[in-house]
């Protein structure tokens, strides 16, 4: 990834009214070694490359913290409570996951376990098909891209086989070739 791509990626980000809102006011986020990530950001960059509105097509915002001091479902959910009050002029859903709890709930949703993670980053890895985040810090943003953004850039969805089962992604990319025709889908048996 270079800082063309990178420098890119803030613009467009920030010329969106619901992420920029987020990003300019993640003090009130309040939580441990949190992100931005995934899909709100992913078709985002989507939307301007295919001259969509920036919120074309976007169910949610995912903000993903790592606190492993509380691992409670109940804990969770006032946070996720208390970050959809604050940013209630959104006018989106806002979903708040403790990553540091996923292993915890995830083979039940799945019928697969996982190893737990060690911090939000460590997760981000993980992610199904866009393992991309942003982090705002000391007036700049943070990114977490482990693969790079050439891929988000060029209009392209690939699995992350890590821990995404077939039918899931699937089902994923089904969705979203209908409100984005132009996404270059690399299909599960064509990425190795």
């Amino acid at each position: 990834m270079n800082d063309e791509q990178f420098r890119q990626l803030q613009g467009i980000v920030l010329k969106s009214q619901m992420l920029s809102a987020l990003l300019h006011n993640w003090e009130k986020v309040a939580l441990p070694d949190s992100w931005l990530v995934a899909g709100a950001i992913a078709q985002t960059v989507w939307n301007n490359r295919f001259g969509f509105p920036p919120a074309h097509g976007i169910n949610d915002i995912d903000i993903v913290y790592f606190d492993a001091s509380d691992l409670s479902e109940d804990a969770e959910a006032e946070h996720a409570a208390r970050v959809q009050r604050t940013f209630s002029d959104l006018p989106i859903w806002i979903d708040v996951k403790n990553e540091a709890r996923v292993h915890l709930w995830y083979e039940a949703k799945f019928g697969y376990s996982l190893k737990p993670y060690t911090s939000t980053t460590d997760a981000i890895v993980t992610f199904p098909t866009t393992a991309v985040g942003l982090c705002p810090r000391n007036g700049n943003l943070d990114l977490c891209a482990p693969f790079g953004l050439s891929d988000l850039f060029g209009g392209i969805v690939r699995p992350n086989k890590r821990q995404i089962r077939r039918e899931n992604y699937e089902q994923k990319v089904s969705r979203w070739v209908k409100l984005w025709p132009n996404l270059n889908v690399v299909g599960w048996l064509e990425d190795g």
